[in-house]
């Protein structure tokens, strides 16, 4: 009995210490675990101290977080290169001090995404209103802070804006340099130095942000990934329930309500180049407006900005060379943010984020992926993502690529079996086989860069800046989700179906190909009537006695008739301004171009009359006493026009179908205007069938008159 009694109680012995056990165990799980964070002092206005108490963006956040994913924290501000040693050596647990995400930090450390995207701004003197750009920094100093992006950003375009640097150590002295008038402008870190401004540092914002890197939450590779999902998720919540905004407001300024309107000329009709061919971004709809995402963010920013513009529609390569040769003041055409196009352009905030796919046509099941493209070839739009992403794994997958200017030929192509397949950035591809481009998508989207508003280098910060402010403010309102939603959402009501029959479809689009058929028509008539003069004058110089008059005629003839017709409309339109500093219209362009190759062409029509003139003929008239003048008006020019005739309207023949290469500079004559019903309707074949039947029509009626003023000198009613 009593070893009974002895093992009952060993047993409640051992339950009431397993009992005790198990509570401390549930006390310890229960209770907030504490990390140690490290953070630098002296970065407003990420980290600094109010009051005793250490605040700023990162200090807010990373107490937000800490609530919202039940943890707590101890703040150690030790100064930035200290708090990067100590998370090196696991003195800490992490690192918050608005420390940029470098390939260097990552092979060291685990970062969280990003929560700050910071940048490089100019600002001056808040009363100086001498330098508005880069361009006026020239042979003036310019003050910038040691380690920092902005002072990096300075140093690389110094050389080639031709300004000096001078060095300090905080940004209090750097921005006193700049409000004494020692240095003319700063240039620093956007959050920093935005945060100066809005507390009253005596200094103004003048320039676009420039991209810098961003700012991460950094912990040690080899612990606490618990921490950095925790911090992930934490961040996540936060942006979701607003008090992101909140925080960046608090210290920035900034906030999902309405920005005020940037300053610029309200009075200026600003020139904005974009592709034609483009859909879902830019295309013409059945009314003849250019509409798309491209088309309804610009119009959404210009009305809550307050400034005019115009569009021209001139294809994507014209549209970035007019922006070159400042022929037009921005580009909005699905233009993706490159290192490349960022040496040459300013870019606006990413108002899209692209991608790319592969399609093949839609009853072909033999092409599923990559790897069944060895051999064969492959459809790209120049100057796209698929084409930048298609040439660079061809070489690994063992294919060659086709590269067209427009979307539609593309497609043509594969789906008459010439390509096997099209590369093409996601929401354009998308967009095509949901209308029935006779394509099928067979890969997943592959990473993209993103799109972009793009102007000078030199010119229109102030437009730039009011598309960025513009762009945040329909983001805040919800109109760019609504514009978003309009051209991309897949379960919007369908419309009803179109009639694409043949002549349903002359029926739909006789408005813009009468419209494009009559600036061919005024094109044509117009340069005929110029080229006729030039061609008579530099027809006569070419039979001219006088040496120099006839090398003269020669030079000129050989240089229009010896280069492209296309190469010379682009040396005008682009070439020409940009040397000399000018706009000039594409209209005008067009007139000079064909004005200028036509007349060539005539000047050696006539030339080629005058000599098939029998030389006894002049011979004859100059024995009867007649001047040279005299003789050639009465006697040999009769007789050469009769010669002339086909030949002069077999050239009016080619220069109204010359016309058609106009189209390449943005000109809406009938090919363009085949063009753009092609990007609406999808329907290339019964199209290009249209415009060639009006240009056959107008060409044969052309071809008739020839015929009726032959038949007429040749029975000799034609009036001298």
């Amino acid at each position: 009995m009593k070893k009974l009694t002895k093992i009952t109680m060993l047993s409640l012995l051992l339950l009431l210490i397993t009992a005790l056990v198990m509570g401390c165990s549930n006390d310890k799980n229960t209770k907030q675990e504490t990390y140690t964070i490290a953070t630098d002092v002296t970065f407003a206005p990420f980290e600094y101290k109010d009051k005793g108490e250490y605040v700023g963006i990162d200090m807010d956040l990373l107490r937000a977080i800490a609530k919202d994913q039940d943890f707590k924290v101890e703040i150690k501000p030790l100064g930035f290169n200290a708090a990067v040693q100590a998370l090196e050596s696991k003195q800490v647990d992490g690192v918050i001090a608005g420390m940029s995400i470098t390939p260097e930090r990552e092979a060291k450390f685990s970062f969280s995404k990003p929560y700050f995207d910071s940048g490089v701004v100019m600002a001056v003197a808040d009363k100086d209103d001498s330098v508005k750009d880069y361009s006026d920094l020239k042979g003036k100093r310019v003050a910038i802070k040691t380690g920092t992006e902005g002072a990096s950003f300075a140093e690389s375009i110094k050389s080639k804006y031709g300004f000096k640097t001078v060095t300090f150590d905080d940004s209090a002295n750097m921005y006193d340099d700049v409000k004494t008038g020692n240095s003319v402008a700063a240039f620093d870190d956007y959050p920093v130095l935005a945060y100066g401004v809005k507390e009253g540092n005596g200094l103004k914002i003048v320039t676009p942000k420039e991209k810098g890197n961003s700012y991460g939450f950094a912990v040690n590779q080899s612990g606490n990934e618990e921490l950095l999902k925790r911090f992930n998720k934490g961040l996540a919540n936060l942006k979701e329930s607003g008090e992101y905004d909140k925080i960046i407001s608090k210290y920035l300024g900034e906030s999902n309500e309405k920005s005020k309107q940037v300053k610029l000329d309200r009075d200026k009709k600003y020139a904005i180049a974009t592709d034609t061919t483009f859909a879902p971004f830019e295309f013409v709809d059945k009314n003849g407006d250019f509409v798309g995402i491209d088309m309804d963010i610009v119009k959404a920013i210009a009305k809550d900005q307050n400034f005019k513009y115009e569009i021209k529609s001139v294809g994507f390569n014209s549209a970035v060379q007019a922006l070159e040769s400042n022929q037009v003041d921005a580009v909005i055409a699905g233009m993706s943010i490159t290192p490349e196009r960022q040496a040459k352009f300013n870019f606006s905030d990413p108002y899209f984020d692209s991608g790319v796919v592969m399609a093949v046509a839609k009853d072909d099941d033999k092409v599923k992926s990559y790897d069944d493209l060895k051999g064969k070839k492959v459809a790209v739009k120049t100057g796209t993502e698929g084409a930048t992403f298609a040439n660079s794994v061809k070489e690994k997958y063992g294919f060659t690529t086709v590269a067209f200017d427009d979307s539609d030929s593309m497609y043509n192509d594969v789906k008459a079996g010439n390509s096997v397949a099209v590369f093409d950035d996601y929401p354009v591809l998308a967009y095509g086989v949901k209308n029935g481009n006779g394509l099928k998508l067979v890969t997943d989207k592959e990473k993209g860069n993103s799109y972009g508003f793009a102007v000078g280098k030199e010119r229109n910060g102030e437009l730039l800046n009011a598309f960025n402010t513009g762009l945040k403010n329909i983001k805040a309102s919800g109109e760019y989700q609504k514009i978003q939603d309009l051209y991309l959402k897949t379960d919007t009501p369908q419309t009803a179906a179109k009639d694409k029959t043949f002549f349903g479809l002359i029926k739909a689009n006789y408005p813009d190909l009468l419209k494009g058929l009559g600036m061919t028509i005024l094109l044509t008539a117009i340069s005929l009537a110029i080229a006729s003069v030039v061609g008579v004058m530099f027809g006569f110089m070419r039979v001219s006695t006088n040496p120099i008059v006839r090398w003269i005629s020669i030079i000129y003839i050989d240089i229009f008739r010896g280069t492209p017709l296309i190469v010379q409309a682009f040396f005008i339109y682009f070439g020409v301004p940009t040397a000399f500093d000018f706009r000039l219209s594409a209209f005008a362009a067009g007139i000079i171009t064909l004005s200028l190759n036509a007349g060539a062409y005539m000047a050696e029509i006539v030339r080629g009359g005058i000599q098939s003139v029998d030389s006894g003929q002049m011979e004859a008239a100059r024995s009867l006493g007649l001047p040279y003048k005299t003789a050639m008006r009465r006697v040999v020019i009769p007789q050469a026009i009769r010669v002339m005739i086909p030949s002069f309207v077999n050239q009016f023949v080619m220069t109204l179908k010359d016309t058609s290469i106009l189209s390449i500079i943005g000109i809406y004559e009938l090919t363009q205007s085949g063009k753009i019903i092609i990007a609406r309707d999808l329907e290339s074949l019964k199209i290009w069938l249209i415009v060639g039947i009006m240009y056959f029509i107008v060409i044969m009626c052309l071809t008739k008159v020839s015929d009726f003023l032959e038949r007429r000198m040749a029975n000799g009613k034609v009036k001298r």
